[in-house]
């Protein structure tokens, strides 16, 4: 039962039903070199606007699949490490043995953030929901990490943007450096010197940054989730790989191999998806330059809402309303009649069944029976009820299907994680993908400028504030 080729294999099982159901087609209107300007048809909340190319992710919606670099998910999931995954999404190709051991032990030492522990511990986190502590604790990090905040860069010899994008038309091509200088290099312990900072910013790379954000938002999450418990965060394992650190940093326990595996692929599913609300925010961020701190903060944030991260937490509060498989029918109904969203169903992108899901409801499966908890089989049973109910009256006609939200809270439970964790390890996850879509925008950055339609009153007479009524 302790064996992680047993998790591969139920892997490799829902690949193989994926791919018998649907055919991986690409989209031919959202693959291929573009020729701007573009032509497209833009919805409320940007709604299939066309923002930049990239060659990090593919969701294909219509099919019911998902790409990293070209490389499916399913065979990432099967086959490779979450570090193997972060590497491929930021570097474009999958790590060779040296470039994955160099990796693990950048990762390993970014895991210890003494200082930053400290720092958050002086806060009421107990008190505060889970991701406005990781959000202020990525701030606290950065503070050792970059020397932008110094008063010693305050009017450095170091080369500046020459003039405000934002305050040109969006048909001028902006004026300023020729590609965007982005400069979030490790700090020395001794003041910088006006030279080394100018090299930094002419590579504009800040890889390392990356890194340290990738271990370190792990080891905040795990810090929060030991402290809303009362209890002290713990240094990270020398011996365990990303994912076991994750799981012994949050429980105190070293985890089982099927656990460590487990949780591992559930990092890989969550890694990247396409142009999402949280990787928009935290390239809107850093198109202006700011960085790259900053911009996973942003992320963070916009991660918190019930709608995008949030999602997976809700679906657990509803299968324990619900309360059995025999009470679904009548909750079914009356969330239909009353129009209500039903959380962990449907997707913005997905006209098909999420891949992730395929993943997740397999794996879920085999972690509560390996459980041998009755309520979590009460659980799972509620859930496969509901989705039975939801897929055979939405399914074929709407293209509602279980999306990654829909089973990842039950696998996640039966990793001992509460609910209110759920959420931040997303974003653990999502560092990557966040990380690697910024850098990657940077090569030929240009600020977001979206504009609006006004539809307000117009040529309005002043009246001065004695004849106001």
């Amino acid at each position: 039962m302790n064996n992680p080729q047993i998790i591969t294999d139920i892997v490799r099982q829902a690949a193989a039903k994926a791919r018998q159901e649907v055919m991986n087609e690409p989209e031919p209107a959202l693959t291929g070199k573009l020729e701007w300007p573009v032509s497209c048809t833009v919805g409320p909340g940007l709604e299939g606007a066309i923002a930049c190319e990239t060659k990090i992710g593919y969701v294909n919606g219509t099919r019911g699949s998902l790409i990293y670099r070209g490389y499916d998910l399913f065979d990432l999931c099967a086959e490779a490490t979450f570090e193997e995954v972060s590497f491929l999404l930021l570097h474009g190709n999958l790590p060779t043995r040296n470039e994955l051991d160099t990796l693990s032990r950048h990762l390993q030492d970014y895991r210890f953030i003494p200082r930053t522990l400290r720092l958050i511990m002086g806060f009421p986190v107990q008190d505060m929901i889970p991701m406005a502590a990781l959000r202020m604790g990525t701030n606290l990090m950065r503070q050792f990490q970059t020397e932008r905040d110094q008063m010693s860069m305050a009017g450095s010899g170091g080369r500046q943007i020459a003039s405000d994008e934002d305050s040109h038309s969006m048909e001028t091509v902006p004026r300023g450096d020729q590609k965007a200088v982005f400069e979030f290099q490790e700090r020395d312990a001794n003041r910088p010197d006006p030279a080394r900072i100018e090299r930094a910013q002419a590579e504009a790379h800040g890889i390392g940054s990356c890194y340290h954000l990738i271990a370190g938002v792990a080891s905040l999450t795990a810090a929060i989730a030991r402290l809303r418990g009362g209890r002290l965060p713990i240094e990270p394992h020398p011996e365990l790989g990303h994912a076991g650190n994750l799981l012994y940093m949050m429980t105190g326990k070293r985890p089982e191999p099927v656990e460590e595996r487990v949780m591992d692929i559930c990092l890989t599913l969550h890694a990247d998806h396409g142009m999402n609300a949280s990787t928009f925010a935290a390239m809107v961020v850093a198109s202006t330059l700011s960085d790259i701190y900053f911009s996973v903060g942003a992320g963070i944030a916009a991660l918190n809402g019930p709608l995008h991260g949030g999602a997976n937490e809700a679906v657990i509060h509803t299968l324990r309303e619900i309360g059995s498989p025999d009470g679904v029918a009548e909750w079914y109904r009356n969330a239909r009649a009353n129009k209500s969203k039903i959380m962990g169903f449907g997707h913005r992108v997905y006209k098909a069944y999420d891949p992730r899901a395929r993943v997740l409801g397999p794996l879920a499966e085999y972690l509560v029976e390996r459980s041998g908890r009755e309520d979590m089989r009460r659980l799972l049973a509620t859930a496969k009820e509901l989705e039975s109910r939801v897929v055979s009256e939405l399914g074929e006609k709407k293209g509602i299907f279980p999306n990654v939200d829909f089973y990842s809270g039950i696998v996640y439970s039966c990793l001992g994680i509460a609910p209110d964790m759920f959420t931040p390890i997303f974003a653990v996850s999502r560092v990557s993908g966040w990380t690697a879509r910024v850098l990657e925008y940077l090569k030929a950055n240009r600020i977001f400028r979206p504009r609006a339609i006004y539809v307000g009153a117009l040529d309005r007479p002043f009246q001065p504030l004695a004849e106001r009524g």
